[in-house]
């Protein structure tokens, strides 16, 4: 599997900003952004990303009802959602895998580290992606 475009959903703007910042760095991703977890969904439906980052706590639709949801849809079911969340305890984290998505990254994160332990959640997940230099 090869990654071109990543939709990431934070509500926070400088989490948004800074994510985006780190993820984009290289260029060959496009980083789509959605502020919400109905904007996530529609964003989805529309662009078919090839990874979807979600907060787990966001106005709206929570990044759970969002991951349930994007599961539930045969157009989004099979893109990969990896949890980038604050919520870090283990109730949460399991709650986020029961509910589909292939990996759960925590905030804070190190905006030099957060592309490769993106890439290793993928691979981790059997679906490979190229290496990074």
């Amino acid at each position: 599997m090869r990654i071109k475009k990543v939709l990431l959903a934070e509500d926070e703007e400088d989490i948004r900003h800074l994510a985006r910042m780190s993820l984009g760095h290289g260029g060959e991703w496009e980083i789509l952004l959605a502020e919400d977890g109905e904007e996530c969904l529609a964003v989805a439906r529309a662009q078919k990303p090839d990874l979807i980052l979600l907060d787990a706590v966001m106005p709206r639709l929570d990044g759970f009802e969002t991951c349930r949801r994007l599961k539930a849809d045969p157009a989004t079911a099979n893109i990969p959602v990896i949890f980038l969340t604050a919520s870090a305890q283990e109730h949460e984290i399991q709650h986020g895998l029961q509910m589909g998505a292939i990996g759960y990254l925590t905030k804070p994160f190190d905006p030099l580290r957060l592309r490769q332990q993106v890439l290793e959640v993928l691979r981790e997940a059997g679906l490979a992606e190229e290496p990074t230099p």
